[in-house]
């Protein structure tokens, strides 16, 4: 980059050209005083010595023929941005120094003053016209430093820039100047948000430097714990809307540094990333903004990409702000209309057509908008302040301690985890350095923050060379809070993610959590296959696809997104969908097969599947000889291997036990001796079996077939019979006494205890039995059932209440127990570790006894409404 001694390069009459060809302001300047000329290509130490001689009534003069020095070297191309901005930072130091030297020897005396430089002249990228933000502090006599300050002021200004000193504590209220004790006394018990936002750009710039120095030190710890501060983020989101909305609607569209797309949208995101990442990393403690962005892509807190654009838009918008201001030495941000105003500013611009240069501005404004919300509103922000500025900055020993407090109870072993992911000056140990805080805080708040440190270094070695890993994690919204929180809390999500990690993708957007549609998942499992002519691999990418969508479904669930309704009918149609895909490819194996169909019963009938479920089922088909029996028994014994194969995906097992004869009879009956069965043998229980059976694959007609023969015996008019209800209560009684495991309790028990999921759901089929002619009740789920009995007063709202509440609670308990452990499991845990991470899980922290007092107390009261329902007391 050429420095400020290369002016003398500059050609005199390519800089005089230059110079009144882009500004009417210099250009008469030029005409006015033919002597100034040979500022055009004198240096800075020249320059400058214009300045420290000039009296009040002269500076002026001095002031233009330095800006006629910067601009030439500027519009010759001899300085880029960051020199000129630089250059008449220099020259604003230069000119404070002088008038506050000539305001001395206004009001002499002993004092100490320091000027303050503030936003862009602090941050050393000042425009051509802009206000000089200052403060100011003193020491000894502020009466006398007051006045010289305003005196300054009053020289300065209207010779040069406008001199702000409105950035001060309580702004054009407050005390001009301040000691740095009262300074600090501010900052500590009234300083806004903003204001802390505005020192991140100070340096000292005239006066008594040392003094300056040590008020910037002073100053340093407020700046940098602002982030530590409740709502810190919002206030700055908010503060960047209300500067937006200050702009009259109609003149957006023309301002760059204000509007939308404009030079303020780039300095906030970037200011907020620097107050929120600066806390813990000192590299970041810079002033301009392009250097800022600079640090910030080395650090590995923004993108290259990222970086890349922003500064180019950055230096596009400046270099626009900077020929406008230039024509006429007026502070202007807005970018004209049309007509010869806008072919001045293209043409000094270097653009031959103005829509050549309104396109490459609307391209440039898009880039800053799109930016500025992806990193303004990014949540990892949001969770970085939540990481304590302690845990920010701790040496290896400091750590490892600090490992303990949080809850990790290896902490060596999580040190070890640390240093592998942070190890060496790969791009990947940078970006990874400035996420852990995060993970680890999360982890931290985790049942299992071990287990998910150790799972979130696997995924990082499996993805860590990816380009979109980290820079997902880092860019992709929620997504490293959601990871890190789900590894630490679910070791079936963790099992399921770690053979496909790709999957991870879904966290950073809710869309990509919703689950898909049944017939869309059918849709794409069967183009999948339809690629492989042999079963196996066939079935291969069936289950690679449940697969994936499981890890959708579990992370959805726990992230709060699905109730426990909406997982039971995600997991449903998922199922529903793979047993439609392994039929297809196991009957294309099986010449003369017939029409099959697959009757989901029990949860999957019920749209009720937890994460642990089988799939209960009974094929039936419309064979009606030999031949026709065998294809159809081949077809669903090659459907059970299929899906139960080992492989890398998990199974779904298939159980046939609900199928007429039980065990004991043939795995695929026909239709007609289904429907004999039913006529002929079936009991009151297999009756109410079909409460919750529905077709979820195979042929349509006959499922449609199977539909109305089962409503005709299910859902019969009149209800039961006394002696049909005496045999449900006998049969109830009998799975209440004789199928709760030995030695569980009948308290804890989420199937089969007082208050339990068989409980509530045979409450909810007594009454479809009862009132079966009502098709309202005509559902093969347990809640909706409920409901259409209270709605119809078959059930009293009370007791609705009470059944729904548990069924609700007790499904939530039962699916969070599988996805914590990794298996299905039905008793709570009785205590320890298992039964303090289900309450976390679950939202009771750490307070086990008020989640076991708030699981007795619901199943209590679903179990007294269904002993009364179902026994009549």
């Amino acid at each position: 980059m050429p420095d400020h001694e290369d002016a003398e390069g500059v050609d005199a009459d390519e800089a005089r050209l230059a110079v009144v060809e882009a500004s009417n302001a210099l250009g008469d300047f030029l005409r006015a005083h033919p002597a100034v000329e040979a500022a055009l290509t004198e240096d800075e130490d020249a320059g400058f010595g214009r300045i420290r001689e000039a009296t009040a009534t002269t500076l002026n003069h001095a002031w233009k023929a330095n800006l006629l020095r910067i601009a030439a070297a500027d519009l010759t191309g001899l300085t880029d941005l960051r020199a000129t901005s630089d250059a008449l930072s220099r020259l604003a130091d230069a000119v404070l120094a002088r008038g506050l030297e000539l305001a001395r020897e206004d009001l002499p005396g002993q004092t100490r003053l320091a000027v303050i430089a503030m936003g862009k002249t602090g941050a050393e990228e000042l425009n051509y016209v802009s206000d000089v933000d200052v403060v100011f502090v003193a020491d000894g006599n502020l009466d006398l430093a007051t006045r010289q300050a305003a005196r300054m002021i009053q020289i300065v200004g209207p010779a040069t820039w406008p001199v702000d000193a409105g950035l001060r504590p309580e702004g054009r209220h407050g005390a001009l100047v301040r000691s740095i004790d009262s300074y600090l006394a501010y900052l500590k018990d009234w300083a806004r948000t903003w204001e802390f936002q505005a020192l991140l750009k100070a340096r000292p710039a005239a006066g008594d430097l040392a003094l300056g120095l040590d008020w910037l030190a002073a100053v340093q710890p407020f700046i940098w714990g602002a982030a530590d501060r409740p709502g810190v983020v919002a206030d700055i989101r908010d503060m960047r809307r209300k500067v937006a909305e200050s702009v009259p609607a109609a003149e957006r569209k023309y301002e760059i540094k204000l509007g939308p797309g404009g030079l303020r949208d780039i300095e906030f995101a970037v200011q907020l990333l620097q107050l929120v990442h600066g806390r813990g990393d000192p590299s970041l403690r810079v002033r301009s903004t392009l250097e800022a962005l600079d640090v910030l892509v080395a650090a590995g807190y923004l993108a290259r990409r990222d970086g890349e654009e922003l500064a180019g838009t950055y230096v596009f918008l400046r270099t626009v702000e900077h020929r406008l201001q230039l024509h006429r030495l007026l502070r202007t941000h807005r970018v004209p209309e049309g007509g010869e105003p806008l072919h001045h500013l293209a043409r000094t611009l270097g653009y031959t057509t103005d829509e050549a240069f309104l396109a490459a501005w609307r391209a440039h404004a898009t880039t800053a908008r799109r930016l500025h919300e992806k990193l303004l509103y990014k949540p990892l922000l949001d969770a970085v302040t939540r990481v304590p500025t302690l845990e920010l900055r701790m040496t290896e020993s400091e750590a490892a301690s600090r490992l303990a407090v949080l809850g990790f109870n290896d902490p060596a072993s999580a040190l070890t985890h640390i240093k592998n992911l942070t190890a060496g000056v790969s791009r990947t140990a940078t970006v990874q350095k400035a996420l852990l805080p995060v993970v680890l805080h999360e982890l931290a708040d985790s049942p299992e923050p071990d287990r998910g440190l150790l799972a979130y270094r696997q995924v990082s070695d499996k993805l860590g060379s990816t380009p979109w890993y980290l820079r997902l994690l880092r860019d992709g919204g929620p997504a490293a809070v959601r990871l890190a929180r789900l590894l630490g809390t679910s070791r079936y999500f963790t099992s399921l993610l770690l053979h496909v990690p790709q999957s991870l993708r879904y966290l950073s957007d809710n869309a990509d959590l919703t689950p898909r549609p049944r017939d869309e998942l059918a849709a794409g499992m069967s183009q999948a296959a339809s690629r492989h002519a042999e079963a196996t691999p066939a079935i291969g990418v069936v289950r690679a696809i449940r697969r994936r969508e499981l890890i959708r479904i579990a992370a959805a669930d726990l992230l709060g997104l699905l109730d426990d309704q909406a997982v039971g009918l995600a997991l449903s149609d998922l199922t529903d969908a793979v047993l439609e895909a392994a039929l297809q490819i196991a009957a294309r194996d099986v010449p003369g097969a017939p029409p099959i169909a697959v009757i989901g019963m029990g949860r999957l009938g019920g749209r009720e599947m937890n994460f642990g479920s089988d799939a209960d089922v009974v094929f039936v088909h419309t064979g009606d000889d030999d031949a026709g029996r065998k294809a159809a028994a081949k077809v669903v014994e090659s459907v059970r291997q299929l899906l139960a194969a080992p492989t890398a995906d998990p199974p779904l097992e298939i159980d046939l036990d609900l199928r007429p004869e039980g065990k004991g009879g043939p795995i695929a009956p026909s239709f007609a001796a289904y429907r004999r069965y039913y006529d002929d043998r079936a009991r009151l229980w297999e009756r109410q079996a079909l409460l919750r059976a529905r077709p979820v694959a195979g042929d349509p007609a006959l499922c449609e077939a199977w539909t109305v023969f089962a409503d005709r015996v299910r859902y019969r008019p009149g209800g039961l019979t006394e002696a049909e209800r005496i045999e449900f209560r006998r049969v109830k009684a009998r799975v209440d006494s004789e199928r709760l495991p030995r030695g569980a309790d009948p308290n804890g028990h989420t199937k089969l205890g007082r208050g339990g999921l068989v409980d509530i759901e045979w409450t909810a089929q007594l009454l479809q039995l009862e009132h079966g002619e009502d098709a309202a009740l005509r559902t093969t789920r347990t809640v909706p059932a409920l409901e259409a009995a209270a709605a119809a007063g078959h059930l009293s709202r009370a007791d609705f209440q009470a059944l729904k509440e548990a069924w609700e609670f007790v499904s939530r308990v039962r699916n969070d127990m599988t996805l914590a452990r990794g298996v299905p499991r039905d008793d709570l845990p009785r205590s320890g570790p298992e039964l303090a991470a289900l309450a976390q899980t679950l939202g009771f922290g750490e307070d086990t006894e008020r989640f076991l007092n708030h699981y007795r107390r619901l199943t209590r009261r679903a179990h007294e409404a269904a002993h009364r329902i179902v026994y009549g007391d």
